[in-house]
């Protein structure tokens, strides 16, 4: 039996040989002494004994025995050799009594390579093994900012807590994304039935995942199950069998996909042009489609929160707009219970299309759009590489730079200040929009930043008053509770009450009115299926659904100047972020008399040079803000928030 092994392992060997030629690879194992020098194997760290995963092991330490395998670890020596007979009698020894002896290997960017061993190794993975016990020394690579090297760092300190080696990603910050899915803290170490039951759910969904044809993606594991864990939560995960993980992949196929592409988000800008109708359409009998259902889902009501205040309104307009032709409905508070619940309610009422208004709803859209494929699910966030659901959201930095620029015209001090609500995506823009508008009429202004999601917006700006600041740009009054209603947009402090100056507007029942038409035209529908992004609808002031909105004290000079730069960014004369930038750490931020694309904008974790304040930390959100970054924060507040080096320089 062992020589008939022994038979096919040489043919997998010589398969692998043929192949590895003909791409101009080598066909023989990888040498660890031929790109590491001896001085840094010497200063290894001893991890002991390890589980390692067979398919990480993939190479020698030294070159003695490289050549008696193919590049798979199958034996390449012809069968009448002594090297042959010694893997036989392991084979032999492995079916009887199973191979205990663990093997002596080094490991370096998560890949091992075998001192002792070569042909344990090459016998457990031809019986397809695992994992393989071994006796492990970690080589550490030089801390650069190479794209491998961070993503083998973020692994590093994964495994200080988890002690798990098998699972990788093929993007950064995703380690940190599985610690919180699995509902841990970001420095919480694992137990061991933490760890042996992670195992136990990784294998489980990898043969599902291979079952599927996975392997032919370019993604990994990690990023297929991270995926599989967003739509499904990983407690349905551990009770699920393999038969339910497959039929479940099948359902998000396109989702995990969309995990090897380098950009998996299209980003709509402007409304896509509406379908003309045929020349047969306008001479045959016009029939009346049934009425469109469009649900409208709300974490909050009307009356408590003026973010669903301003949703509501645009409900409203598009209920009058459409004249019959629409039928919507409003769903409240849908996060006092399940969220899923209430949208799986509103399919039940025949929703043809569910608008769920805050990033707070995307997990729950998200599973409800997987599970309803013929309904259409958007979802009010930013920056969601989801394939199943779209998302909408407004240009609002194009406002905030306008509303920066007046601010720096009006204060002779320079001092201006800046009250965000959540470091979730696009906010970060809308402060450097407002800070680089200042620094455009008055090169000397400075921007303090404050969250109200940590003190309050009340709070935040008293802050800023007893810095002396006098013109502040709060949250927009689509944010604010009743009690907080005096405190938005551009205001003056003068004494103790503030003057508004300016405010910018979210128009929501024009985006509604504008996205719904589409649902008519059948444009949507037909973009959604000519894609294989993601979906990311990002209108602005070019599309009516941004606008400011002037207090009657404002000069008539500062409107018309407010008015010159509305125009401009709607037909791309003024650019709100011209490079290059200089963040906070003086940096360089692109390339000379050119704006920085989209995705960099609504990606910004960074703030710019003439902004005095930092991204708040995780810990110091309030539990509002900490649901809404959990969902739709930038990494950087979702894991350990801005560094001292981000805090920024003190006034001058």
């Amino acid at each position: 039996m062992p020589e008939t092994y022994y038979k096919e392992a040489l043919k997998l060997a010589q398969k692998e040989y043929r192949a590895c030629v003909s791409k101009g690879k080598s066909p023989f194992l990888p040498v660890l002494d031929e790109f590491i020098s001896s001085e840094n194997t010497s200063s290894g760290i001893d991890l002991g004994l390890v589980q390692i995963p067979a398919e990480k092991i993939v190479g020698t330490k030294t070159k003695g025995r490289s050549n008696a395998f193919a590049a798979n670890f199958m034996p390449i020596l012809e069968e009448k050799t002594e090297f042959a007979d010694k893997w036989k009698r392991l084979c032999d020894a492995h079916l009887n009594e199973g191979i205990r002896d663990p093997i002596t290997a080094y490991e370096y960017m998560n890949r091992f390579y075998v001192q002792e061993g070569n042909k344990r190794v090459s016998v457990l993975k031809y019986f397809k093994a695992e994992t393989i016990v071994g006796h492990v020394t970690r080589i550490l690579p030089e801390k650069t900012d190479d794209y491998e090297t961070t993503l083998y760092y973020e692994f590093l300190d994964f495994y200080k807590l988890s002690k798990i080696n098998f699972i990788e990603f093929s993007k950064k910050g995703r380690f940190a994304q599985l610690q919180k899915l699995l509902g841990k803290e970001a420095d919480e170490q694992w137990n061991d039935d933490e760890i042996s039951g992670f195992s136990a759910v990784y294998y489980r969904f990898k043969k599902a995942y291979i079952a599927k044809g996975g392997e032919k993606l370019q993604s990994t594991i990690g990023d297929a199950i991270l995926s599989y864990i967003k739509v499904y939560g990983y407690n349905e995960l551990k009770h699920s069998d393999s038969d339910i993980i497959k039929k479940n992949l099948s359902k998000i196929w396109e989702e995990v996909s969309l995990q090897q592409d380098e950009a998996p988000i299209e980003i709509k800008t402007d409304p896509p042009e509406e379908k003309k109708p045929s020349v047969l359409s306008k001479v045959l009998p016009v029939i009346n489609p049934s009425v469109l259902k469009a649900a409208f889902i709300y974490d909050g009501t009307p009356e408590s929160s003026g973010w669903v205040h301003e949703h509501e309104k645009g409900r409203k307009y598009v209920q009058q707009i459409f004249d019959g032709k629409i039928e919507t409905k409003a769903y409240t508070n849908a996060m006092a219970d399940d969220p899923l619940k209430v949208i799986k309610q509103a399919v039940d009422d025949k929703s043809d299309i569910i608008f769920t208004t805050t990033p707070r709803l995307l997990q729950a859209s998200l599973r409800a759009a997987v599970d309803h494929p013929n309904v259409i699910i958007m979802n009010c966030s930013l920056n969601t590489s989801h394939r199943y659901i779209r998302t909408y959201y407004t240009r609002m930095y194009e406002a905030k730079f306008i509303l920066g620029a007046l601010a720096g015209t009006l204060s002779e001090s320079g001092k201006l200040g800046y009250v965000c609500d959540y470091p979730i995506y696009g906010q970060i823009a809308a402060i450097n929009a407002f800070a680089l508008g200042a620094q455009m009429t008055n090169p000397r202004a400075k921007v303090y930043l404050e969250w109200s999601a940590i003190k309050g917006a009340k709070d935040a700006a008293l802050a800023l008053k007893n810095q002396g600041v006098h013109f502040i740009s709060s949250q927009d009054t689509a944010r604010f509770l009743n009690d907080d209603r005096n405190s938005y947009g551009l205001s003056y402090v003068n004494g103790d009450t503030l003057e508004l100056i300016a405010n910018p507007v979210w128009r929501w029942g024009i985006y509604y009115e504008t996205i719904l038409r589409r649902v008519f035209s059948k444009t949507l529908k037909s973009e959604y299926e000519s894609s294989s992004k993601a979906l990311n609808y990002f209108l602005g002031m070019s599309s009516d659904v941004v606008d400011i909105v002037y207090s009657e004290t404002l000069s008539t000079a500062s409107k018309r100047f407010c008015d010159l730069l509305k125009e401009s960014i709607k037909h791309d004369v003024c650019i709100p972020f011209l490079t290059p930038l200089i963040n906070q750490k003086g940096e360089k931020i692109g390339e000379s008399q050119k704006s920085l694309s989209l995705e960099q904008i609504i990606n910004m974790d960074y703030l710019v040079e003439n902004v005095i304040g930092s991204i708040p930390r995780y810990e110091e959100l309030t539990d509002m803000g900490k649901a809404t970054v959990e969902t739709a924060g930038i990494d950087k507040s979702k894991k350990a928030g801005a560094s001292l080096s981000d805090k920024g320089g003190d006034d001058e």
